[in-house]
């Protein structure tokens, strides 16, 4: 049995299991539809790895020891000023009707030891912010460490399913008007996005608004299902999604319009993808991978946004990337 992931050989914890033993490593998502164990990660610009293990086995219960940069550290792609500037932009092309939702970000980084090893972060937030699709990834060009609670896509042979969040307060807090508004306007794009892959009628919403609890916050998720057509495979499936809603906004084109011009810098692993495939067996689960870090240039780097929409305020939704990011970089910072 792995009791530990001390080495640095590529490795990766996704699923509920530790994938060792690499193979090959692809750009070409029809790979997924071959056959072996995969993980994938895919940037919010559309960068893909495939990469190919020769099994998984039970996760270790033992990590190496995280020492992570300082709390003040940390610095902001997007100010408060400016983030709230973006915000105001955002209002304004929703009143012009250029788009009704903008999900809007900003990145924040710290310098990292060049002995930092990703795998010992992903232990830590794995104790200290357990999550339902965390994932850690170590390859090479890939670094990543995530404690997203967000499914974007499960597939069981042609059963596919999707579980946007939109909507977030503090734990025990109502949520407002704004929150559900937020989600029933994703659940629709999410239901245009299978329906594009999906039979005729069979994409349904099985679960709308629904409140889970998570550490230190509480989100509304829904859930959308559909039957895929036979001729679907991985690449026209993500095709078809990709980016999620979520983490975009509606219209969808529109939305990623938007981003492009008020942040800055590129999101990266943020708001991607990563998960694993069971190609043999036509299975997979992919996250949205929010809560995450990486390491890039020497750097460690960590994403928080939220979603705007006409009844948002500067102030709210800079109050909202806090709340998200708070005990996550606590968590990194920690010795």
């Amino acid at each position: 049995m792995l009791t530990h992931v001390g080495d640095l050989d590529p490795v990766a914890v996704v699923g509920g299991r530790c994938f060792t033993g690499l193979r090959d490593v692809t750009s070409d998502l029809s790979a997924l539809d071959s056959s072996g164990a995969w993980v994938v990660a895919v940037t919010f610009e559309g960068d893909v790895v495939c990469a190919r293990f020769d099994g998984a086995g039970p996760i270790p219960d033992a990590w190496p020891s995280w020492v992570g940069p300082g709390s003040a550290e940390w610095t902001s792609s997007l100010d408060a000023e400016a983030f709230g500037k973006g915000v105001v932009a955002i209002r304004e092309a929703i009143a012009a009707g250029d788009v009704y939702e903008v999900n809007l970000c900003r990145v924040l980084s710290a310098p990292v030891s060049p002995a930092a090893d990703i795998v010992a972060l992903g232990g830590r937030l794995r104790s200290g912010n357990p999550a339902p699709f965390g994932a850690v990834v170590r390859l090479p060009g890939v670094e990543l460490a995530s404690a997203s609670p967000e499914l974007f896509l499960r597939r069981d042979g042609g059963v596919v399913e999707s579980r946007p969040i939109k909507g977030t307060a503090p734990t025990g807090t109502a949520f407002s008007a704004k929150d559900r508004a937020e989600n029933v306007m994703i659940v629709d794009l999410v239901r245009n996005d299978l329906g594009r892959v999906c039979e005729y009628g069979s994409v349904g919403v099985p679960s709308l608004c629904a409140v889970e609890q998570h550490p230190g916050l509480d989100h509304l998720v829904s859930a959308v299902r559909g039957r895929l057509r036979g001729d679907v495979g991985w690449p026209e499936l993500l095709d078809a999604t990709f980016p999620p809603g979520s983490v975009t906004g509606a219209p969808k084109l529109a939305a990623l319009d938007t981003i492009r011009q008020l942040e800055p810098v590129r999101r990266g692993p943020y708001c991607g993808t990563v998960g694993w495939v069971d190609a043999d067996r036509r299975l997979g689960e992919l996250n949205v991978a929010i809560r995450t870090f990486w390491f890039d240039d020497g750097r460690l780097h960590f994403g928080t946004g939220g979603a705007v929409t006409w009844d948002s305020t500067p102030e709210g939704e800079w109050d909202e990337t806090e709340l998200k990011a708070s005990r996550l970089l606590g968590i990194a910072s920690a010795a």
